[in-house]
């Protein structure tokens, strides 16, 4: 039997996944299944399986199909840890911990500040729980890199009490902007310590401005509602459009956040997807009016984290969309050419790894995140320390 660690990122709409040796190394099984809430696929290196299970089926009875998919198809490993992204950290959860019964309450009662997120990534926690009893289970923030932003960037308007309380920019995506800040100096050379603005486009989407490879600013704030259109979600709205739809439209508020959080973004200005796969395939003016609009949202947020900046060296696509969708990345580049972007067609149809010309004054980039990895090796970190 060859020990490993399970590692386990539910997002969303996706739960990704992967099995790593418990020395540093390439996962010896990797896997991801999307689409879930509408027909859930599962797909690795080997296989590509679309789950028999209803087409709605949630989280929870994904990763029950998940957990005992490993346990007949990788009979000669043997599971010894596993390693847990959780969305929101608060102000507690600042670094990856082993997980107690305490810290487990604790982090429940944060769902209301992630509830695409949170709940979906206790689940995991619990699934593993179940299916492998007493294994140590690592928790890995999402919140976490964003600490070392400036106070400035982290404070809301609003009455001191509230921000003393918590009420603050906390930042999400942090894992993969990790994963992005270790990759930097292979890609940018000498400006892997300038000034960066990563975009992690996907369901859920963000960006994060970078100086040494640190957040100085980000996109999303207190929850992951905030900043960019997503797949479902609104992104930067006016507060005031909330007593609007509860004053004079009669929402409650549970049903202002599920419009917000479920029914707005991509899906709702479309009428069609929350995928932007299946917008870009359309035909329908619908579908590219929402494309349109997810670009020009994006253009409007990348000036103002060149701003947090002092300028701008270098752009860096991540995540779906950011990985995948040329199209996207044509009209961000094409939209903020005034920074001094200057896209390379070619490269970008490519999907190459530089996109942008090489005149250009601010170097445009795509590289594929790897959250996982990340996960895999904060757990080997905290699985060898005296306290675990």
């Amino acid at each position: 039997m060859t020990d490993v660690l399970l590692v386990l990122n539910a997002g969303s709409s996706s739960i990704k996944y992967g099995l790593y040796p418990v020395a540093e190394g390439p996962a010896v099984k990797r896997g991801q299944i999307d689409r879930i809430g509408q027909r859930p696929t599962h797909r690795s290196q080997d296989e590509s399986t679309v789950l028999p299970v209803m087409a709605d089926t949630g989280h929870v009875a994904v990763l029950r199909w998940l957990g005992n998919h490993l346990q007949s198809t990788t009979p000669g490993l043997n599971i010894v840890g596993s390693g847990h992204r959780v969305v929101h950290g608060g102000r507690d959860y600042t670094r990856p911990i082993r997980l107690t019964p305490k810290d487990i309450t604790a982090l429940e009662g944060l769902s209301s500040l992630a509830p695409a997120h949170q709940p979906h990534n206790l689940a995991g926690i619990a699934a593993a729980e179940a299916l492998w009893p007493g294994l140590p289970r690592i928790a890995c923030f999402d919140t976490a890199f964003h600490r070392s932003q400036p106070r400035l960037s982290q404070l809301y308007a609003v009455p001191r009490a509230l921000t003393e309380e918590g009420l603050l920019r906390y930042g999400f995506h942090g894992l993969s902007y990790d994963f992005i800040a270790s990759q930097l100096p292979k890609v940018l050379g000498a400006r892997a310590n300038g000034r960066v603005v990563v975009l992690h486009l996907g369901n859920g989407a963000s960006m994060c401005a970078m100086n040494k490879r640190q957040s100085v600013a980000t996109s999303m704030g207190f929850t992951a509602l905030d900043g960019l259109m997503m797949g479902r979600r609104c992104g930067d709205i006016d507060p005031g459009v909330v007593f609007y739809l509860m004053r004079e439209k009669g929402l409650t508020l549970d049903e202002t956040e599920n419009l917000l959080s479920e029914k707005s973004g991509l899906l709702g200005t479309s009428g069609i997807s929350s995928d932007m796969r299946d917008l870009l395939a359309s035909d329908a003016p619908e579908a590219a009016e929402a494309v349109a609009l997810f670009i020009y949202r994006a253009c409007g947020f990348l000036g103002s984290m060149a701003a947090a900046l002092g300028g701008l060296d270098a752009i860096v696509f991540t995540g779906g969309i950011g990985e995948h969708a040329a199209p996207v990345r044509a009209g961000i580049l094409n939209g903020s050419a005034w920074l001094g972007t200057t896209l390379d067609a070619d490269a970008n149809a490519a999907h190459g790894t530089t996109i942008s010309t090489a005149d250009a004054r601010v170097s445009a980039h795509v590289i594929a995140t790897n959250e996982e990895r990340v996960i895999a090796t904060h757990t080997r970190k905290e699985l060898a320390s005296p306290s675990c």
